[in-house]
Formats: structure tokens, sequence, C-alpha cells
């Protein structure tokens, strides 16, 4: 069970946390793409994210509307051509700013909240892992997409380098 607590923060919060991603984000000198955005066009990347997780500690994995929204994320970002790289490792500093948050500001006062704690740190890495998962493949869904239709890559071609099982691609 996830602290309510926990799950409210990180919905009334999503700005606060979303402030200190950014400055994970400006620290990080390999993500390039993601730090030659204004402050308020990063934030506005990053705050969505801590509803869906908050929801999802609530309620538990929905992969549909997980997979949807990073899926959506993915394919958004390759259109802005962003490296699949900068994705993740901007999605793992989101994943660090939660757990940093659980481990210094939430309040573990007794064994009882410290156990919580812990549960909610695996959660939220579940959440990431799957989180990693659908980008990619929301990546590399438009990445086959342009490919397939702007750059006249041939279906052959496209087969052997994309072995994903995309909802559209034939068999």
């Amino acid at each position: 069970m996830v602290d309510r607590m926990l799950i409210d923060t990180l919905q009334l919060k999503a700005r606060d946390f979303a402030l200190r991603w950014k400055d994970k984000i400006r620290k990080a000198s390999q993500l390039k793409h993601y730090n030659a955005l204004e402050d308020a066009a990063l934030l506005d990347l990053n705050v969505p994210v801590y509803g869906i997780l908050s929801r999802t500690l609530d309620r538990g994995i929905d992969r549909s509307l997980v997979g949807n929204f990073f899926v959506s994320q993915g394919k958004d970002r390759m259109q802005k051509e962003f490296p699949v790289s900068e994705l993740i490792y901007a999605l793992n500093l989101t994943q660090e700013t939660v757990i940093e948050y659980i481990m210094t500001d939430f309040v573990l006062d007794n064994p009882v909240r410290m156990y919580q704690a812990m549960g909610a740190i695996t959660r939220v890495a579940e959440f990431f892992i799957l989180g990693c998962f659908y980008t990619s493949k929301g990546f590399l869904e438009a990445t086959y997409t342009r490919m397939s239709t702007q750059d006249a890559v041939s279906e052959a071609l496209l087969k052997k380098y994309f072995k994903d099982d995309f909802f559209f691609k034939k068999n």
C-alpha cells in the first residue's frame, strides 16, 4: 500500500517535482535537446508524468493508460528530433527525482511509513521501467512511420531493422 499523502503530493505538487527535474536536466550536459528548451517548455514536458504516476500508485498499473501516455511521448519526441538516448535518460532523472523525494522529504517517522516508502519506491521503479519500454515503442513506431512514408524506405528493409510488432505493421 502506498501512503495517500505521497499520492496526493505527486498530483498536487507536480510542478515542484518538475522544477527539481529541470535542475537535474540543466546539470546533464548529455541532454543537449532538452537543455536547448526554455524553462517553461521543459517543465511542460515533465509535469504530466507525475499525475500519471500518482494515478498508477493509487489504482495500480493500468497498462493502457501508462502505455498510451508514454507511447505518445516517444512519438512526440521523435517528431521533435530528440535522440532516444536522451528520452530514456530524462525519464531516469524523473524517477530519480521522485525517489529522492521519498527518501528525503517524505516523512519516514515510523516503521510503517518506512515500509510504505520501500513499497512505493518499488512501484515507482516498475512504473518508470514500463515508461521506458513504451517510450521506446512510441519512438520506434514514429521512426518506422517516417521512414516508410517520408523517406521511402522499402518495406523489406524496414522489416529487417524494425523487429518490434507495431499495431499497424503487417506480418
